[in-house]
Formats: C-alpha cells, structure tokens, sequence
C-alpha cells in the first residue's frame, strides 16, 4: 500500500498512524510511528483509549514519492514481558544492526520501554525477552552523536506514569509538582555499545527560561509533557518535546546532550486532536517535521495519521514556527 506524499497530508489512509519517528537509513526515509487500531474506545487522561498492539515500517524514496507500507513488524504477542498499549517508538542504528525501541506496560500494569533488532531497516524485529533494566514511562527517542555515543530521551506524564517515578521507584500515588514547582523533565540516559541496555541511571532533563530560571509546572505552555525528539544543527542539541494540555510542539536548546536546555520557542501550533507527537530529521539537503493529526477520522484522537512539512532555521539557529494548516 503506497500514497503519493504531499506536506501536511496524511501519509498514508489505509491505516491510523501516529507518533512517526523517522530516520534515513541505507539513502532512504524510514518511518516508525505507532499504529491506532480503527475501533471507537471512550477517552480518558490515562490514555486508554489508545489501544495499539503492533508497528508497521513505512519507507521513502524521496519525499514526494509514495509512502510504503512494509507490513507489520512487531505485534505485542511477540513480546515475552508486554502486556498492551505499544505506543510510540522510535530506531536506531549501530553494530551493523537495526534497534527497534518501544514502550509497553509489563504485567503489573506499569510502563517499560523494549528493544527489538533486525537486519534491515524495514524489520521485522525480534525482542528481546525483557525491557530494558531501570527503564520505565513512555516515548523513547534514541540520538547517535557525531562521535558514537547514544542517548535515550524518554518520558511522558499521565497515562505515561512520569510524575509516578520522581523518587527512582514507582509510586502508584505520585502526582506532578504544585503549579510554582519546576516542571518535571524528560529523563536521559546513554546506552551501553550494545544499544539494549543503559550505561547509567536515567537523570532528569533541566529545561530553563532565557535567565536561567526553571520551567515550572503551571506554565502549560512551555513545560515538558511528552514526546522528546532530540537532534542536533549547527553544533547545538535541540531538544523538542509536547506541551500536552496546550497542544504545542516545542524546543530548547543546548551545548550538550544532557542539558541543561534553553526554551526558545515553538515549532507546531496545535493540530486536530489532542496529541501531538513528532520527529525532525534531514534527508536529501532539507529538515523536516513529522507529526500527526486527526484530520483522517475526523477529529477522533485516537486515529491519528501521520505527516510532514519542511521546517526552516533562522540565522540564530532558532526554528520558525509553523502553523499545519496555513
């Protein structure tokens, strides 16, 4: 199943897709995102109504040619440890080999974020038969730096259960600061050279105001809730996450992987549906943006579809901001 591909157009229609992740590999645009089934389900803050069991690749020539579905290739019956809610993943690409990167919640109902591997970019993918140890909450994002280091970026309030781990260990009852607190950040840790495990106990991301002064938790329209995508440009890491409740796709910047980051402003206004999810990646001589909508159901949030426009820097190395439906 293949669609022609056009900027902020849905990339393909004969399944939902969100969350897309995409990455060029072997000269050709993969894209992970995660895949609502076509089914109605009543929507709540803890995110039930996203009722997603398995992954589809889908690759580009370019980026104005067709979108193809490379079937599916992860299903959670093929994960030992999972138990549902595959939401948004993310690949990567190091020892000659194709990590696929996930989040699922365990047995006990709590989050943990998984580990596939193949051969080809397109999958499928093998898990492995645990997740990754002290891994915990949703949204992986796995940056490969210039000189071989890779991060994971991870981490996503309410239905992704970040605010129940600020002690280190999951607590049923933990809420978000009060409003006049620091905001809670993503969390990052580097990966060993094997890509399936960390190399240290995830730390907390500081997102700062232009004086320095943390991001904090009543300022809705900047703070961290889900999504981190990590990229770099120009000898900065840009970190780009969702605002959550006000619906923006937002970023920081920084001079070093770990942060602290800078908030500078936004990259997506609102789209259709209450998620926003996204990627930026540089293919063929430009950067673009993935991101989804709700636009192909109508409106309904939990079918979402998957898609794209090209984003454009400022001298100062900030992004202009883009409004998906101008």
């Amino acid at each position: 199943m293949a669609n022609s591909s056009k900027p902020n157009q849905p990339l393909v229609t004969h399944i939902y897709t969100a969350d897309p992740s995409a990455h060029v590999f072997e000269g050709k645009l993969y894209i992970y995102p995660s895949h609502d089934l076509d089914e109605v389900r009543e929507s709540n803050d803890l995110g039930d109504q996203y009722n997603m069991e398995d992954y589809h690749v889908f690759s580009m020539d370019s980026i104005d040619s067709p979108c193809v579905d490379h079937g599916q290739v992860l299903h959670v019956k093929d994960v030992p440890w999972a138990k549902q809610q595959m939401w948004a993943p993310d690949a990567a690409f190091k020892n000659n080999t194709y990590y696929f990167y996930f989040p699922a919640k365990d047995k006990d109902g709590i989050f943990r974020i998984g580990v596939a591997t193949s051969s080809s970019p397109a999958g499928p993918f093998k898990p492995q038969e645990s997740y990754i140890p002290g891994s915990f909450s949703i949204d992986p994002a796995v940056f490969i730096d210039y000189d071989g280091r890779a991060y994971m970026y991870f981490g996503g309030l309410w239905g992704g259960q970040l605010e129940k781990w600020q002690t280190g260990e999951y607590n049923p009852d933990g809420k978000e600061p009060a409003k006049d607190q620091p905001a809670l950040g993503p969390r990052v840790a580097e990966l060993n050279d094997d890509m399936l495990t960390f190399k240290e106990t995830p730390q907390e991301i500081s997102i700062v105001d232009e004086d320095g002064n943390p991001i904090l938790a009543g300022d809705e329209d900047r703070r961290y809730f889900e999504g981190p995508w990590m990229h770099k440009y120009n000898g900065y890491y840009y970190l780009s996450y969702s605002t959550g409740t006000t619906h923006y796709i937002v970023y920081a910047m920084s001079k070093n992987p770990k942060g602290p980051f800078v908030y500078k402003g936004r990259i997506l206004n609102p789209v259709i549906g209450w998620t926003t999810h996204h990627s930026i990646v540089e293919f063929q001589g430009k950067w673009y943006l993935f991101y989804h909508d709700s636009s192909l159901s109508g409106g309904a949030d939990n079918r979402r579809c998957m898609k794209y426009t090209e984003i454009k820097y400022n001298d100062d190395g900030t992004i202009q901001t883009i409004d998906p439906y101008k």
